[in-house]
């Protein structure tokens, strides 16, 4: 498997296993059938309400001398209730002692979008929300590099932000975010992004590198298909004898990012690290460049309500 390498040399493997939307009763067992079938990176975050099974995973496969905590690549994220730079130590103890962890190797802002302290998930109302000028992101990016400081963290990074947002994370502090996870998939291929952040040494993960999967994206009113049905990815896929899912994660790993498909299914998570078998040739990229669509499944439209500033996350009105 292809490995990113931070610039200090510490590696991470580039196909995790995501977490994002795995049930409590069912995410336990999916973290370890991946960790026992080869995975070495898990992807959690703290609004995913599933942090302590995934804990009880890790304490287990520990236990059971299956793996080491220094074999593994944990990342995590810090949610935006959390955006305070004195409230980002304590959000980061309390995902360590639900992870059972004494640090992570990754953690990451979530969002570019900050809530009051004390909410608890998604905001009801305007009041809910802070700013960026309440609580300004380069606040919060301090709070990130005290904990990297206090070696709760090896690395630090941040998630859904745009070439401008990092721009400005860049000029106002004295560390670059060395990771930006963002959504990565054929309908949405981001390409700018992807120059920006090589040109600015910023590793790049892909979520939702399947574009999620079976919902059909709808375009100027017309439907298209899912990404795994699609006819392009479908060929390229009995071309290679892989799956449409195999496709899509080896093309992201391909283009040099990570790529945390999410699982509970353990036939699912054995055939997504197996793509590392595959090999696409220089024609199944061509034919994959053409399928852009510029469209995101997770567009933040959960966070627009009528009076608060977050109606353009990817600063691309």
């Amino acid at each position: 498997m292809k490995e990113l390498k931070f610039k200090n040399g510490d590696k991470m493997p580039a196909i995790g296993l995501g977490t994002w939307q795995s049930e409590p009763e069912k995410v336990k067992n999916a973290v370890k059938h991946a960790i026992k079938n080869g995975y070495r990176h898990i992807d959690c975050a703290a609004v995913y309400g599933n942090e302590k099974e995934v804990g009880e995973a890790f304490a287990e496969l520990f236990n059971e001398g299956v793996v080491k905590r220094e074999d593994l690549f944990i990342t995590s994220k810090l949610w935006n209730n959390a955006h305070k730079k004195e409230d980002v130590l304590p959000a980061l103890q309390n995902t360590l002692k639900d992870l059972q962890l004494d640090y992570l190797d990754l953690y990451l802002v979530h969002w570019p979008v900050a809530f009051k302290p004390g909410i608890k998930s998604f905001p009801k109302n305007d009041d809910d929300y802070a700013s960026l000028d309440e609580i300004p992101l380069e606040e919060t990016w301090e709070g990130m590099i005290n904990a990297k400081q206090k070696g709760l963290t090896k690395h630090i990074g941040v998630s859904n932000f745009s070439p401008k947002k990092l721009e400005g994370l860049m000029k106002a502090t004295s560390e670059i975010p060395e990771m930006n996870q963002v959504e990565l998939h054929p309908y949405l291929q981001q390409n700018n992004l992807i120059e920006f952040c090589s040109k600015n040494e910023i590793l790049l993960t892909a979520y939702s590198p399947l574009g999620r999967a079976s919902i059909k994206p709808q375009i100027n009113n017309e439907e298209k298909e899912a990404l795994l049905d699609n006819k392009v990815i479908n060929h390229i896929a009995k071309k290679h004898g892989a799956s449409p899912a195999q496709v899509a994660i080896k093309w992201a790993e391909t283009r040099g990012t990570a790529v945390i498909p999410k699982s509970t299914n353990e036939e699912r998570i054995v055939q997504n690290i197996q793509s590392t078998g595959i090999n696409l040739d220089e024609d199944d990229f061509k034919q994959i460049a053409k399928l852009d669509l510029h469209h995101r499944f997770v567009d933040g439209s959960f966070f627009i309500t009528k009076g608060n500033p977050y109606d353009d996350i990817y600063d691309e009105a």
